[in-house]
C-alpha cells in the first residue's frame, strides 16, 4: 500500500500518540484504522483481535451472557493491546488501536493507556447498515451468540459518549477517514 503524506491538519499530531477506534463488529474498524495509520509516516496498527487469536488452547469466546473465563481473556486482550500501543508510541509511532471496546470497559481501557495525547473514535453506523456490511464481508463476526441487533444496545445504551462518535452509515471508508482526521481534536480525551 502506498503511504500518503499526512493531511495538513495532521502535521500538529506527532508521536507519541494513541488513537483508539472502536465500534461493533462490521462497523468498519479494521479498514478505517488501517487507512488512518497510513496517514502518518511512523505508525502502527494495533489489532486487538490478534491478541484473542493468539490463544491456541483454552480460548473462551464471548457469549451472551459472558463466562468468567471469557471476561478474563477479554481483559487480558485489552491489557495487551494497551501496553502494545503505549510501547509503539514510546518509540516514536502513532499507534492506532482497533478493537471492540464497549460499555463499562471503554473508560478503564482509555485510562489504562499511559500515552498522551490519547484519542477515542467510536464508529457508530446504524444497525441495519452493520447487518448489511456483515453480509458483504469476507469474514464473519456475528453468529449464534451475537447479532447486530443484540450487540447494538452495548454500544448505544451502555457506552459512555466520550471522544468522537461518527455515524458512518452513509460514508465510504475514504469519507470516514477524512471526517475522522478533520475532527480529530474532538476525539482527544487525554
Amino acid at each position: 500500500m502506498t503511504r500518503r503524506e499526512p493531511h495538513n491538519d495532521l502535521m500538529q499530531l506527532r508521536p507519541p500518540a494513541v488513537i483508539v477506534i472502536t465500534g461493533v463488529m462490521a462497523a468498519g474498524k479494521s479498514t478505517i484504522a488501517q487507512k488512518v495509520a497510513e496517514q502518518f509516516p511512523r505508525s502502527a496498527h494495533v489489532r486487538g483481535d490478534s491478541f484473542r487469536r493468539m490463544v491456541v488452547g483454552g480460548r473462551a469466546e464471548m457469549t451472551e451472557p459472558a463466562t468468567v473465563e471469557a471476561t478474563a481473556q477479554l481483559q487480558l486482550r485489552y491489557e495487551l493491546s494497551a501496553r502494545t500501543a503505549d510501547a509503539y508510541a514510546a518509540t516514536g509511532f502513532v499507534a492506532v488501536v482497533q478493537d471492540i471496546i464497549l460499555g463499562e470497559d471503554l473508560q478503564p481501557y482509555m485510562a489504562s493507556l499511559s500515552t498522551t495525547p490519547r484519542y477515542l473514535v467510536v464508529l457508530a453506523p446504524r444497525t441495519d447498515i452493520v447487518a448489511q456490511r456483515e453480509r458483504q464481508r469476507n469474514k464473519t463476526g456475528y453468529g449464534t451468540d451475537w447479532t447486530p441487533e443484540s450487540l447494538a444496545p452495548h454500544l448505544w445504551r451502555g457506552t459512555p459518549r466520550d471522544g468522537l462518535w461518527l455515524d458512518t452509515s452513509e460514508h465510504t471508508s475514504e469519507d470516514t477517514v477524512a471526517e475522522l482526521l478533520a475532527r480529530l481534536p474532538e476525539a482527544r480525551i487525554g
